[in-house]
Formats: C-alpha cells, structure tokens, sequence
C-alpha cells in the first residue's frame, strides 16, 4: 500500500510522542511503513511547510531542519514526491480547497491515485481520494 501525508501527519509520525495525536489508521498505516510493508509519498510542500513552522519557531523539530530531513528519508520507505505539472494540473480543479498548500498535497494524493493520510476529511473529499486517518 502507498499513500500521500499532509504536513501535520508527517510530523505526528517522526515524533514517537506525538503518535496519539495520529488517527488509528494512519498510526498503523506509519507503523507498515516502519516495517518496510507499505511506503509513504512526501510531497515536496509538506517539507517546505516543515521547514517554514521550524524556521519560525512554530515547531521545534529537536534537530536542524536538514537533519530531521535526513531521518526521516532514512528510511527507504518514504518517498520524496517533487511537485509536477501533472499535480499543479490536478490542483487547478481544487479550488474548492481553499488553502493553496493543501490543495497542492490533496492534488499529489490524486495525482498518483493513493489515499491521504490527513485529519481534514474535507481536503480528501474534495479530491476526491480515499481519507486515510
């Protein structure tokens, strides 16, 4: 199984603490992809996103950005997935999503036909991908 993470996802799961925070599903969805049994696509906004929240203070990631980075690409099983013009095409019929970061994540998770893994029933809904929480 494959799937697309928003941003607070992604952080949820590289913090061990933070994983009560994760919906049942998402948490052992993360917990294959630790296990090599499924992997998880990154798109390259929720890193920028992640770099952004650290940059200003707004999250503390407990190392540089480039190192958090590092861990969480260890491994193999986490995907970086570049933004494209097939995913800025597939955003261009998101505007129903008001927010421009995620309906550029929403629109990768549609893009390669995988579910989400997003709190925000909405943001999946609109793409019309499987929410995965």
């Amino acid at each position: 199984m494959i799937a697309v993470t928003d941003t607070h996802s992604l952080l949820w799961y590289a913090d061990p603490r933070a994983h009560r925070k994760l919906g049942r599903n998402a948490l052992l969805f993360f917990q294959r992809v630790d296990r090599r049994e499924a992997a998880v696509y990154v798109p390259a906004l929720v890193l920028a996103e992640v770099g952004e929240l650290a940059h200003l203070g707004r999250i503390d990631l407990g190392v540089p950005f480039t190192d958090w980075m590092d861990g969480v690409f260890s491994n193999a099983c986490i995907l970086s997935q570049p933004l494209t013009h097939e995913i800025v095409r597939t955003a261009h019929n998101l505007f129903a999503i008001p927010e421009r970061g995620d309906r550029l994540i929403a629109a990768t998770a549609a893009a390669l036909d995988v579910p989400l893994i997003t709190r925000d029933p909405e943001i999946a809904s609109c793409a019309n991908v499987a929410l995965l929480w």
